[in-house]
């Protein structure tokens, strides 16, 4: 066996290992749970992580690479080949149900809605009902379309007076 190819796992262990890798900006989030991830595969002796960003131009892509690289190699797999898929589109219709959960208790408000179906964008209200992630009450109102991303609304709790980020569908 060759050097570089230390150890040889199937795609769902793979995706498993991946799990533990962080989305740098939302550090609760796993790059799987986020949805970047999108297809593990074995080209001779490279696995090769098929990866699409947030957005073509995400900034976090070079440091998302290098945590499926040392989560990799921790794992003994030597040649890893990360390669950038721009479509479809990420969407947050690929967050994890696990996901999900992770935000609201992060304090965000996962997307209420989904972004896409097979027809292709969904209308959507301004302001759709979104629990606080804080006490859950469906009590809220939107503050400001922008929030502390451009991925995020700002938004307030009627019932704790809180506010919060929520995580917009696209």
């Amino acid at each position: 066996m060759s050097a570089a190819l230390l150890r040889r796992a199937a795609p769902q262990e793979i995706r498993g290992w991946l799990e533990s890798v962080p989305d740098p900006e939302i550090p609760v989030l796993s790059v799987v749970d986020l949805g970047v991830v999108r297809e593990i595969a074995w080209e001779g002796q490279t696995c090769v992580v098929t990866v699409t960003p947030t957005y073509s131009g995400c900034p976090a892509m070079q440091e998302i690479e290098h945590g499926i690289r040392q989560a990799l190699a921790r794992q003994g797999i030597g040649e890893v080949d990360v390669r950038t898929r721009l479509a479809p589109a990420w969407t947050t219709d690929w967050l994890s149900p696990r996901g999900r959960e992770a935000l609201r208790r992060y304090g965000i408000a996962p997307p209420v809605q989904q972004a896409v179906d097979v027809s292709g964008i969904l209308p959507r209200a301004d302001a759709p009902a979104v629990p606080c992630p804080q006490c859950g009450a469906l009590s809220t109102r939107l503050v400001s379309q922008s929030g502390s991303t451009a991925c995020k609304a700002l938004y307030r709790c009627l019932a704790c007076k809180e506010p919060f980020d929520y995580f917009k569908p696209h």
